[in-house]
């Protein structure tokens, strides 16, 4: 029986970023070219030596961790202290990127580790991580964040939505009538 009236479309999927995309892509190729690197280095000053980075790295790595755990920490109690919050910024985070990244294994990880830890290269990072985020904040925009009852609507396959709420019984409510117990 025809009515007439066109098939229902399914709702327009949201396009996926290009990143999403490319990030297996680039993970794949960043961990050939390290591997690559690793293999040239142990051919040219012998596979000790490479053995011998590779655990200067998970040290030093996990030292600068440490450290910058330590200072946040000290950071967030001055602050408590004080009654307030912790000042933004500070470069602790980007700080425990930079250790995390020297203790991968790699050559290329511990020199992208490394440079950030130099304190301009932490302020330029930071401030472009910081415009970055505040732009994502202001594209998502402020309303997205407060319609959480829009957002958990039912979608049904026919492109219907219904409202509905769930209602739980807690672990210390009584049930109005006894229920009779399960026979077999």
């Amino acid at each position: 029986m025809t009515t007439g009236a066109p098939p229902p479309t399914a709702p327009a999927r949201p396009r996926r970023s290009r990143l999403r995309g490319f990030l297996p892509l680039g993970i794949a190729a960043w961990l050939v070219l390290e591997i690559w690197l690793l293999t040239v280095v142990a051919g040219e000053a012998g596979g000790l030596t490479v053995f011998l980075l590779l655990v200067a790295g998970l040290v030093l790595g996990s030292v600068v961790v440490k450290r910058a755990g330590r200072r946040a920490f000290q950071a967030l109690n001055e602050a408590l202290q004080r009654g307030g919050t912790p000042e933004r910024g500070g470069g602790n985070g980007l700080m425990m990127l930079g250790g995390l990244l020297i203790m991968l294994p790699g050559l290329i990880s511990d020199a992208l580790g490394l440079l950030l830890l130099i304190p301009p290269v932490q302020k330029v990072v930071g401030r472009f991580a910081e415009r970055t985020f505040d732009r994502k904040l202001r594209e998502a925009g402020a309303g997205s964040f407060g319609d959480a009852f829009q957002q958990a609507r039912i979608h049904r396959p026919d492109g219907k939505v219904v409202q509905g709420e769930v209602i739980r019984e807690r672990p210390g409510d009584e049930p109005e009538e006894p229920r009779p117990p399960l026979t077999r």
